[in-house]
């Protein structure tokens, strides 16, 4: 899930061998009734994308929307817009807060859960340990599939899968050396990942931001009815990153 934050990064390095004989429960899993949980990010929006090629019947969208901004599972920018997205879906969303704090975040989302009449839970995973662990945890105390379309899937593969199938992802954050400011509202597209190997190559990023590299919104899919207009942004830049805040957005046609 895009998304997951960098608080988790350095827990999820010790936990790396920990999953690695897991089933990938995405695989062979018959149509059910699944939440998504949906950041705004191009991760879970793909995973949601993926989920409805497969049949699964999305009977809700869910966000957790954290409290404090160093979050450990939880995406934090522009996390507001996941109306306008669940919107231009035309699918049902349920937002609720989190506390953002280690641990208690996982009793926050299986209260959340619990509330739906569902079979499976599918998130936007790629390659965080950390994140997949605990939202396998919280599907299994509830009886719940947890589906992860996009696990240990090929990240470049990814990324131009995104933008082949009509996604438009701009960059919202960025937090490692080698962004620049002018990275800020980017879209990704093939010049953007060209450069975002680049920056693998040179510094050794997740071109996917898969360690809290980057941050994304989706603005446009396959799914959506409209798109996202983003009418009044700003960039705020410190030190080594920063982010594009979304003042005022609104919905139009495609």
């Amino acid at each position: 899930m895009e998304g997951w934050s960098r608080g988790a990064f350095q827990e999820s390095r010790r936990e790396t061998e920990e999953l690695e004989n897991c089933p990938r429960h995405s695989l062979g899993v018959l149509p059910v009734r699944v939440a998504v949980l949906i950041s705004g990010g191009k991760d879970s929006a793909l995973a949601l994308h993926r989920a409805l090629e497969q049949g699964h019947e999305v009977v809700s969208l869910v966000t957790m929307v954290p409290k404090r901004e160093d979050s450990w599972m939880f995406h934090y920018p522009n996390v507001h817009l996941t109306g306008l997205f669940a919107e231009a879906a035309g699918i049902p969303l349920l937002r609720e807060e989190t506390s953002g704090i280690k641990e208690e975040e996982l009793a926050d989302l299986n209260r959340v859960l619990e509330t739906l009449r569902i079979d499976g839970v599918v998130s936007g995973a790629i390659a965080s340990k950390y994140q997949k662990k605990r939202i396998d945890k919280a599907c299994a105390e509830l009886g719940l599939q947890s589906i992860t379309p996009l696990w240990k899937e090929n990240p470049l593969i990814l990324l131009e899968e995104l933008v082949d199938k009509g996604f438009k992802a701009i960059i919202i954050g960025v937090y490692a050396y080698g962004f620049k400011k002018d990275w800020l509202g980017r879209e990704i597209d093939e010049g953007a990942i060209g450069d975002l190997l680049t920056l693998n190559q040179k510094h050794g990023i997740s071109v996917v931001g898969e360690g809290g590299e980057y941050e994304t919104l989706v603005i446009d899919a396959p799914f959506f009815t409209r798109r996202i207009d983003l009418v009044e942004t700003e960039k705020v830049w410190e030190n080594q990153g920063g982010c594009l805040h979304v003042k005022r957005a609104r919905l139009v046609d495609r």
